[in-house]
């Protein structure tokens, strides 16, 4: 478990649990779901001694749950915050899920969308996370605090650090979103392939696997999102109903401002997997009106094939009667007239039809 004395002016490194909260500032202790899970008692121990806070059984199995989705509590102590972020690896890539879904045809944007849950624990003066062995965010919000350090040994200008677990909080639910809306284009550039792929009249659309995944993928991350923004929408309730009338009134409405970020950014996301969910659906409603209106004009060259073979084959077939007696039969013009007749029957035909439009698209095809 790593722990963090976060104050105005300093951020100081614990090397392990003190025995109760320093007087200035407040305590930060990030610790992984593989750790709390090898020895829950010692570790809840560890941050009851630290903090004076005791978290409940429930919570605590809560925190541990790898399939936990995103959810608020609060008790009269401490408040619980479960955030599914995204799982991602060091390069930025989706991790492999445990789920046995590796037999799905997932397109690569869609990969990216393996979340694992992220657990804050807030108290008056104290942060606990509880997160995956690998949490991008929560290195870079841990580096991005020692560096601000360094600076101010240095001498030199460096960003505010949070000045109570809230904000600190607030900023990695912030930096956790975000990671949903990077991943707005090349979802988008994955439908737009799929769109051109349906809509194409030379190459049909055979990978209907990977569309239907990807309809799942996204109705999940559009469950995902509500869940999150429920879970938002609680924390705001419970920071507004917990703020002193007597606070600060600027450190009252930064927190607000960021809590509504977060939601605002949750929405966007949201819409986002929404409209390329429609999209998807409109793009195979076009597909099918595509492919019978294809259908539809090959039946039509059928059709009027068939109606200008049909007199020609009544003509053939009644020449081709056995009479001993019958018309041209006999006459050494009868077959040039019979061919005469029947070009004439095609020629007739063809002009009744292009009356009719029936071959107006034919037509417009060929002047093309």
């Amino acid at each position: 478990m790593d722990i963090f004395h976060i104050s105005s002016n300093q951020v100081t490194p614990a090397s392990g649990a003190p025995d109760e909260i320093p007087s200035q500032g407040f305590l930060w202790l990030d610790v992984t779901h593989d750790e709390v899970a090898a020895d829950t008692g010692a570790w809840r121990d560890a941050v009851e001694r630290a903090t004076g806070i005791h978290i409940y059984d429930p919570h605590l199995s809560d925190a541990i749950n790898l399939t936990h989705p995103s959810y608020f509590d609060s008790t009269q102590n401490y408040a619980m915050v479960v955030f599914r972020k995204l799982a991602l690896d060091a390069d930025g890539t989706a991790e492999e899920s445990d789920e046995p879904a590796k037999k799905r045809k997932i397109p690569p944007a869609l990969t990216k969308l393996a979340t694992k849950p992220v657990t804050f624990l807030l108290m008056e003066r104290a942060l606990v996370t509880v997160h995956a062995t690998s949490s991008r965010t929560i290195e870079t919000t841990r580096n991005r605090l020692l560096e601000q350090k360094s600076k101010r040994d240095g001498g030199s200008h460096a960003n505010r650090s949070p000045v109570s677990p809230e904000e600190l909080m607030l900023r990695l639910l912030n930096a956790m979103v975000d990671q949903y809306l990077a991943l707005r284009q090349p979802l988008t550039g994955q439908i737009d392939r799929w769109q051109r792929a349906l809509l194409s009249p030379r190459h049909p659309f055979n990978d209907w696997t990977a569309l239907l995944d990807a309809r799942i993928e996204l109705r999940k991350l559009d469950h995902l999102c509500e869940g999150q923004r429920d879970a938002m929408q609680e924390l705001r309730d419970y920071l507004v109903d917990g703020i002193d009338e007597s606070h600060n009134g600027r450190t009252r409405d930064l927190m607000l401002v960021r809590v509504h970020d977060i939601m605002e950014h949750i929405t966007r996301v949201l819409n986002h997997a929404q409209r390329l969910e429609a999209t998807i659906e409109s793009a195979v409603q076009i597909h099918f009106s595509a492919m019978a209106h294809r259908t539809s004009e090959i039946m039509r060259t059928l059709t009027v094939i068939t109606a200008l073979f049909m007199p020609l084959t009544l003509i053939t077939g009644i020449f081709g009667m056995n009479f001993n007696d019958m018309p041209l039969i006999k006459d050494r013009a009868g077959f040039w007239i019979t061919m005469g007749t029947m070009a004439v029957i095609v020629a007739v035909l063809l002009f009744f039809f292009r009356r009719k439009r029936y071959l107006e698209d034919q037509a417009r095809d060929t002047e093309r």
